[in-house]
């Protein structure tokens, strides 16, 4: 490497992950045919050499070795063979030797593509947390948006992990469907979050980075985008559909209109109650404005 520290940008992590490292270990994702993705759309999927990967890691310690939590990019390090991933993760742990968790993206379909054993294995090497982007439980529309995975991957994957020690973030898209899927996709995510109870669960706002008519190409089905009322009553009929323990909910992206946080099921009636206030007397709340949004 000419330089021994270069992103290959744009560079992308999750929000709660604005205090970690990030490591690329590979170049954007390698599915990237999600017709409402427009993240790696820029980049050939690559995997990076594993000696650059490793002297990074050295390089970085050399300044800062207390460094606490890592976040593996770009769109599903999980891709990488265990035998790799495990090299990177135990000269993680030799190189940082306060690291607490080893975060990453991933498809359902990595998680499924591993063996019981190679997904403990790279839990007890310091991987704690995978993001997973859900999008829908709804299969026809998973199948619509080319996500690639249907109900019962997803459910697999995520459950494979979890009975391995890991833990998962999923992501639900608000208005994904339009107005012909808003019920549905609503309903068959909660029940797909019922069935894995995840840790944490996060919604964000379907967003037109390249405009509207851009989108509307990508995709295989007549979309009419929800107005920001039936946004908010979409949302309000996914938490209703919920049945969650002890889930750590946020709806706090740049897209939301609405912040919203809370525990699941613990404070169910109270988002309820919130969104409702949001679609009867909107005038009540403060939303953030679309610049704000960052779309």
């Amino acid at each position: 490497m000419n330089n021994p520290f270069e992103y290959n940008e744009p560079l992308f992590r999750p929000p709660s992950e604005a205090l970690s490292l990030i490591l690329q270990l590979t170049i954007g994702c390698s599915w990237n045919k999600c017709s409402f993705c427009e993240m790696y759309t820029t980049k050939n999927f690559t995997v990076r050499k594993e000696d650059d990967i490793l002297n990074e890691i050295k390089y970085i310690s050399n300044f800062d070795n207390d460094i606490r939590k890592i976040f593996l990019a770009d769109g599903n390090a999980l891709v990488l063979s265990t035998s790799r991933l495990i090299k990177i993760l135990k000269q993680l742990n030799e190189s940082f030797p306060h690291l607490r968790r080893v975060s990453a993206y991933a498809l359902p379909k990595d998680l499924t593509a591993k063996s019981n054993e190679e997904l403990i294995e790279l839990c007890n090497s310091g991987l704690k947390l995978v993001y997973i982007g859900i999008e829908s439980g709804d299969d026809e529309l998973l199948h619509l948006i080319n996500k690639g995975e249907t109900y019962s991957t997803t459910v697999n994957g995520i459950i494979k992990a979890h009975n391995a020690g890991i833990n998962t973030s999923v992501m639900f898209i608000n208005g994904i469907g339009g107005k012909k899927y808003s019920s549905r996709h609503a309903v068959n995510s909660a029940l797909l979050v019922n069935e894995i109870q995840p840790l944490y669960l996060s919604t964000l706002v379907l967003s037109f980075p390249f405009g509207m008519e851009h989108f509307k190409k990508r995709i295989s089905f007549d979309f009419v985008p929800l107005n920001r009322i039936e946004l908010f009553e979409e949302l309000k009929l996914f938490i209703l559909n919920t049945n969650l323990k002890n889930t750590i909910f946020r709806s706090d992206h740049a897209s939301n209109y609405l912040p919203l946080k809370g525990v699941l099921s613990r404070d169910k009636e109270k988002l309820v109650e919130y969104l409702n206030i949001a679609v009867i007397s909107p005038e009540k709340l403060h939303f953030r404005p679309e610049w704000a949004r960052g779309l």
